[in-house]
């Protein structure tokens, strides 16, 4: 008979197997289960990522409804964003995480990152999970040190509770911005320094510094005729009947801003005028108020941008009362080195005066041919009304072109110097009937004279036999239609194109047809004809320009030939009236226009300095000379 003992073990043996199985089977499911629960974040650190993640995006709507109090976060909000914008002057990216959180005390530790960057530069704000990931409220930390960059790195720590309408994170300013209060409001400014560099001249004479001007602001109450009467002897263009269009055309105007010399005297006056304020700023003027050139404009700008290189920042907790509590964090600013130009504040006076009595627009530019440095550009006001034109300004340049056009047909090997060619009075070349001044005629003459006296007839008949291009090298080889890049200058020198018949070569060999070139183009010519190549032009001492492209500069021969007859053009040429100044080399030139009279033109070289003049509409070569001789006498 069976055993007692056998029986349960075949009874029971493949039931409790089975049993077995099953409870394995349980518990393998409960930890799978278990598994899966631990790869969900809890509930309260999915709302610090949420809130983190609505800071990184700006989004204030959605990280207020993530707190208690969803009214006063979005008051804070909107001012944290705004203050920390500097009114516009940066753009504030925030970069928000939460680097720890604990489920069990539900609490968070929020790290924050602000980079501050001006508007054109910053980066689009944070979007999606992987750079918002955090966010909290609690105690403040220490902020950590900031950058180069304007970025601002701290930690904060908040917690979440649940208070009947689900998890939200606690509001306290504090999660945000580290000793924030309801009493204080956060704001990101630049900081300044005490002093400023200036701009000095070649010699280091001071040329330009920051100082205080004040804005005389007009409302619609304020009586113009007052105001102009008191403003006028320090700004004769203001007027009662200026002031009083001006405020016609909208609610405040400024009618006139003064230097602290002249606002002194009647400042009392003009702050007791109803309708009147006076708004005080910093700007960069020129030491000597009668000293003004369109090459300080670039100038100003780069100073500017050293400024603004070597400002400092900072970010303050502000209280009520508008005072700064406490000082966040920040760089303290710089004081930059003065930037040297090559001005010579001398020449450019007697540039401004030399143009001073001419009624049509004119400049000089003047250059050392020996370095490329720009030491004079003047023009007078009826100039300054169209821009800058003694550096971009284009116009045909006449017969001083007549110096590209020698020298091409010198290297061309057709002729030199005491080559007899004709001068007629007027001649007709490839159909085009050429004139000369009043119709002079020399009969023929050694080109050194057809030269110094400007024959146009002889001009355009050595430029018939040319190569297309053979105007266009030649210019090029004296800087004419070549673009620089030079720090604080912004210029243009002209442009000659190839002339592909003989009839264009006729009109661009005397400074005509297509070719065109600015005051600057010139004086540069010139410094190219006296130095023997072209210089880099140069505007900031030691930070030579760099042109578009490298043209190998002409024979010496042809320029110490071209030097002799501009030195004939002063003795015995068309230029006599200035042979009382020595050692001067010029040409003189007469650039007709369609709409009016012709421009006048003269450029010259004396020495280690090479120039041009140019006068709008000024019928001949006449007024060109009279400034000429003004500037250098």
């Amino acid at each position: 008979m069976p055993s007692l003992m056998s029986r349960p073990s075949r009874r029971f043996g493949p039931s409790t197997s089975s049993g077995l199985r099953l409870a394995a089977a349980t518990i393998a499911v409960a930890l799978a289960a278990t598994a899966c629960s631990a790869d969900e974040p809890p509930a309260s650190r999915v709302t610090a990522d949420q809130f983190a993640e609505a800071l990184s995006t700006q989004n204030v709507g959605a990280a207020a409804e993530l707190t208690s109090d969803p009214a006063a976060a979005t008051a804070v909000l909107t001012q944290m964003y705004d203050g920390l914008g500097g009114g516009g002057t940066v753009t504030a990216t925030p970069r928000f995480t939460v680097s720890q959180a604990d489920d069990e005390q539900q609490t968070f530790t929020l790290s924050a990152s602000w980079s501050f960057a001006p508007p054109e530069e910053a980066e689009a704000p944070a979007t999606g999970t992987a750079s918002a990931t955090a966010t909290t409220t609690a105690a403040p930390t220490t902020s950590a040190p900031v950058d180069a960059e304007r970025v601002w790195t701290y930690t904060t720590t908040g917690s979440v509770a649940d208070g009947g309408q689900g998890l939200k994170v606690t509001w306290n300013p504090g999660v945000v911005v580290p000793g924030l209060t309801p009493e204080t409001t956060v704001r990101y400014t630049p900081v300044t320094a005490s002093t400023a560099p200036r701009v000095v001249d070649t010699s280091g004479a001071p040329l330009m510094s920051q100082q205080v001007v004040t804005l005389v602001n007009l409302d619609q109450t304020a009586d113009p005729g007052a105001v102009a009467a008191l403003v006028s002897p320090f700004a004769p263009t203001v007027t009662a009947e200026s002031l009083r269009e001006a405020q016609a055309s909208a609610p405040s105007v400024t009618a006139v801003s003064l230097r602290q010399e002249d606002l002194a005297p009647i400042e009392s006056l003009l702050s007791a005028l109803p309708g009147v304020t006076l708004a005080p700023q910093t700007r960069l003027l020129t030491e000597n108020r009668a000293l003004s050139s369109p090459a300080l404009n670039d100038v100003a700008q780069l100073w500017q941008e050293q400024q603004d290189a070597t400002a400092g920042w900072a970010v303050q907790l502000v209280a009520a009362d508008g005072s700064v509590a406490q000082r966040v964090t920040g760089v303290e600013a710089t004081v930059g080195p003065d930037i040297q130009v090559t001005l010579d504040t001398l020449l450019q006076l007697k540039a401004e005066n030399a143009l001073a009595s001419t009624p049509n627009a004119a400049a000089v530019v003047a250059i050392r041919p020996s370095t490329g440095d720009v030491v004079a550009v003047a023009q007078n006001s009826a100039a300054d009304a169209q821009g800058p034109i003694a550096l971009t300004g284009l116009y045909p340049p006449g017969s001083t072109f007549k110096t590209v056009t020698t020298s091409a047909a010198l290297q061309a090997g057709t002729v030199t110097p005491t080559t007899v060619v004709p001068c007629p009075g007027s001649a007709n070349i490839e159909g085009r009937t050429i004139p000369n001044d009043d119709n002079f005629d020399l009969g023929s003459v050694p080109l050194q004279t057809a030269f110094a006296r400007s024959c146009n007839t002889t001009m355009g008949q050595l430029a018939v036999d040319l190569p297309d291009d053979a105007l266009q090298e030649a210019a090029l080889q004296f800087g004419l239609g070549v673009d620089y890049l030079t720090p604080g200058l912004t210029t243009v020198t002209g442009s000659v194109p190839p002339a592909t018949t003989p009839a264009e070569r006729v009109e661009s060999a005397i400074g005509q047809g297509t070719v065109t070139a600015s005051p600057f183009g010139m004086a540069l010519v010139a410094a190219s004809i006296a130095d023997g190549s072209t210089p880099s032009p140069t505007m900031i001492t030691g930070r030579p320009g760099t042109a578009d492209r490298t043209v190998a500069a002409p024979p010496a021969e042809v320029t110490d030939q071209l030097r002799t007859m501009m030195r004939e053009t002063v003795t015995a040429g068309t230029a006599t009236q200035l042979q009382d100044i020595d050692g001067l080399l010029g040409k003189t030139g007469t650039a007709e226009v369609a709409s009016g009279p012709a421009h006048g033109w003269f450029v010259g070289i004396r020495g280690d300095l090479a120039f041009a003049v140019f006068v709008e509409g000024g019928d001949s070569s006449a007024p060109a000379l009279t400034v000429a001789g003004s500037f250098l006498r």
